[in-house]
């Protein structure tokens, strides 16, 4: 009896997995966007131990305008790269980038004013990218046609950034090794009146929207420092914060500014409008926090006035560690700009941070929009127990077809 009912059985099997069906599971596919980190090396330099599984690219921070050309001011950090480029063994999916700039670096108005200054600065950048067989550059010029910072500037910065991107893009393209080209720009519309915005893309990999800094220490009313979510003018309306805009308006006019809630989703919006295309925009998280003093109990100082900053700015390390356990300290969660911050009414202190909420949800927004993918400033202040802001980034960037 059983070997009659053996063979028949055996039939049965040898069909069902000619069909596929006893074939072995396949993974799940997994969509991800891109997950940046810019990263300057902390002083316990161990690049083997930075998450760099959970990252696409790195971008290593900075180099300068220096005589012309793009060179370390501080010649140790060249064997520094060296080291984090060696961790491609270990990763070979990450992107290892080197980044120009930064706030207050200066040269960029005159390094891109004439072909000649251009073109000395180009060539700098191929021998460096070559020399540390790296994977692209991104250009953090803060900014064309505005002196931030007291940095040189002049109105034709917005062609001559045209120029040296364009002039970048076909000198890259020349290594053997693919180059990815990005560019820093700000989280504020006026910028974009200074740069040829169109004309810029088309040479660059993507544009990394710095949407933190939305608001300064040196503001008199509290706020956002790095939302997300659409805040509109009605949703600051009486509140000191507005009574203040309220009375300096007439001078800001003047002045030719215009006082609008900023916000990653606000930003993104302009530029799609603007013609950009989404997976080319790349948005900010920001692994740092803003804190005033003196703040009103008022909404839980969420847009009143300060005596000043209490910390110009402060790690996520140190938030997760001394602020965010203080008992003083009280989360509140404001669901318009999707940010969180603490108020200590005690001593009257507001702290503006991104948390591992914010970020999921920031990465969320960047994979449901189909943009290029999230950015952060910087690495080295995230925590360094195993529930950190990449983590909960790198998972939210993956999507599980």
């Amino acid at each position: 009896m059983q070997s009659k009912l053996f063979y028949p059985s055996l039939l049965c099997v040898l069909s069902f997995c000619v069909l596929g069906s006893c074939s072995p599971k396949e993974p799940e596919k997994k969509e991800t966007i891109a997950v940046m980190a810019y990263y300057v090396p902390e002083e316990d330099y161990k690049p083997e131990q930075l998450p760099l599984h959970q990252l696409t690219h790195i971008i290593f921070s900075f180099t300068n305008v220096i005589d012309g050309e793009m060179k370390f001011a501080h010649e140790e950090n060249g064997g520094k790269l060296k080291q984090l480029v060696d961790q491609r063994a270990n990763h070979p999916n990450l992107k290892v980038m080197i980044a120009c700039g930064g706030w207050g670096a200066d040269g960029f108005s005159d390094m891109s004013h004439t072909p000649e200054n251009r073109k000395k600065f180009v060539e700098s950048v191929v021998a460096f990218n070559t020399k540390y067989d790296l994977d692209g550059l991104d250009i953090d010029w803060e900014y064309p046609a505005i002196p931030a910072a007291g940095t040189g500037a002049r109105p034709e910065d917005k062609q001559n950034f045209t120029l040296l991107m364009k002039e970048l893009r076909e000198a890259l393209n020349t290594l053997d090794r693919p180059q990815i080209l990005t560019f820093a720009s700000a989280g504020w519309k006026p910028y974009y009146k200074n740069v040829e915005l169109l004309e810029v893309m088309k040479h660059v990999d993507y544009m990394n929207v710095m949407t933190y800094d939305q608001i300064g220490s040196t503001s008199p009313f509290t706020g956002h420092h790095t939302a997300l979510g659409l805040i509109e003018e009605k949703h600051v309306q009486g509140t000191p914060a507005w009574d203040y805009i309220e009375s300096r308006r007439e001078e800001m006019e003047k002045r030719g500014y215009k006082y609008e809630p900023r916000s990653a989703e606000k930003i993104v919006s302009y530029c799609i409008d603007q013609g950009v295309e989404p997976k080319q925009i790349v948005i900010g998280a920001a692994f740092y926090g803003r804190a005033w003093k003196g703040v009103h109990p008022k909404n839980n100082g969420l847009y009143q006035r300060n005596s000043g900053a209490h910390i110009g700015w402060s790690t996520y390390q140190q938030i997760r560690n001394e602020f965010e356990p203080d008992q003083d300290y009280n989360r509140f969660w404001d669901s318009i700009a999707k940010a969180p911050y603490l108020y200590n009414a005690k001593d009257s202190i507001f702290i503006s941070y991104d948390d591992t909420v914010s970020v999921r949800m920031k990465t969320e927004y960047a994979r449901n929009e189909k943009l290029g993918g999230i950015m952060f400033w910087q690495l080295g202040n995230d925590t360094k127990d195993p529930n950190s802001l990449l983590k909960s980034m790198y998972e939210a960037s993956i999507k599980t077809k």
